[in-house]
């Protein structure tokens, strides 16, 4: 499908920022990023939980939550497909997430894991402010990543990733400015603890640092380089059994982004407020990768509110029925984005089937992009089950 570059203005700042000097005219001081789709749900069973990933029980889509939990699976190698439809209300057809992930016990102590991301932002015709035809471009963006994970003793484990990040959002001249893919690399260091016994019931913790690497560029200017979004997720989740053949899960996630918000303007009346305004972005741009991470914390709008919380509860049923429902909660300073969601599981056999429905919220700049979007996902089970 075809779109004019003023009818995907909002799909590009959401989909794949890369200048915060909108965020500059803005009085609610969001946090953004370049490639924020590392941040979307990959994956069907979260998205029904309201995006609860860090600490719930393994499966093939761990790599993307905490590739840590990947030696405590029940089955000894798994793969994952997921499909996610982006801004269908919209009536976009060619805008989606889809994603792989795989992982294969080595043994009962250790573990690799792998997965891929892919976003497509469709077929965009750009144009000048006049409305006169530029060119066409096909803006996409991926990662791919590989990790190992290993037990450091019979209830925690540790695991390790790096991350390829590519992202294509314009090539050529435009308005002036030359523009390429930018590239980044990125690690995940992830911790998990497992307390659930042989019936399945206890609880378990997780802490995953993730996308800790370098800027990303998509110029030549060395200067002008943006953030890729790292950040500190923490989960608990706690799993109770009813009978052998029915059992509840509860999970709770908070995330934490590692970059700092971009400068608010000084006042306009300041007759040298342009030039304060360009040092201030100049002093932003020009912070190291490492200092960043430390001075997010330091936000002026306080620590909780930069804060993200994920509650979500799933319930099993001879692990072949599964009923699903969470809610996530953004501030409204730094994003608003608040939302339930439902989903469902079926697995026969080798095969899983998930789906999750996002109820929509919002409207307008607040309408989440997956309102009204049912995900669908795919497991596979490969090998005997795990030990």
């Amino acid at each position: 499908m075809r779109h004019s570059i003023w009818k995907v203005t909002g799909l590009l700042i959401i989909g794949c920022t890369f200048s915060v000097n909108l965020i500059a005219q803005s009085t609610i001081n969001v946090v953004t990023t370049a490639v924020p789709f590392l941040r979307i749900s990959p994956d069907a069973r979260a998205g029904g939980m309201g995006d609860v990933g860090i600490a719930t029980l393994p499966d093939a889509n761990s790599s993307f939550w905490n590739l840590s939990k990947i030696p405590f699976a029940s089955k000894k190698t798994e793969i994952a497909l997921t499909y996610t439809p982006w801004l269908k209300d919209l009536g976009l057809s060619d805008v989606y997430l889809a994603s792989l992930a795989a992982y294969h016990k080595l043994d009962d102590e250790q573990a690799l894991g792998a997965s891929v991301r892919f976003f497509s932002l469709g077929n965009i015709q750009f144009t000048d402010f006049a409305g006169n035809p530029l060119q066409e471009n096909r803006p996409r963006e991926f990662s791919i990543d590989f990790g190992y994970t290993r037990k450091l003793n019979t209830k925690l484990s540790m695991g390790v990733a790096l991350r390829y990040i590519n992202s294509s959002l314009a090539n050529g001249s435009i308005g002036g400015v030359n523009y390429k893919a930018g590239n980044a690399i990125a690690g995940d260091i992830s911790l998990y603890h497992s307390g659930v016994d042989e019936k399945g019931a206890g609880l378990g913790w997780g802490v995953v640092l993730s996308n800790l690497g370098t800027k990303i560029s998509y110029t030549n200017d060395a200067s002008n380089k943006d953030f890729i979004p790292a950040n500190l997720g923490l989960g608990v989740a706690y799993t109770t059994v009813f009978d052998e053949t029915s059992k509840l899960t509860f999970g709770l996630d908070m995330n934490k982004l590692l970059v700092p918000a971009a400068p608010l303007p000084v006042d306009p009346n300041d007759p040298n407020a342009d030039a304060k305004n360009a040092a201030l972005l100049q002093e932003y741009r020009s912070m190291g990768v490492l200092q960043s991470w430390f001075k997010s914390f330091g936000d002026p709008d306080g620590l909780f509110k930069t804060l993200q919380f994920s509650i979500g509860a799933e319930y099993a049923y001879n692990d072949q029925f599964f009923l699903r429902a969470g809610y996530f909660y953004e501030d409204k300073t730094k994003g608003n984005r608040k939302y339930f969601s439902v989903g469902a599981g079926l697995k026969y056999n080798v095969i899983g089937i998930n789906f999750s429905y996002l109820v929509p919220s919002g409207s307008g700049i607040t309408r989440n992009p997956l309102s009204n979007t049912l995900r669908f996902g795919l497991t596979f089970d490969l090998g005997e089950k795990a030990k």
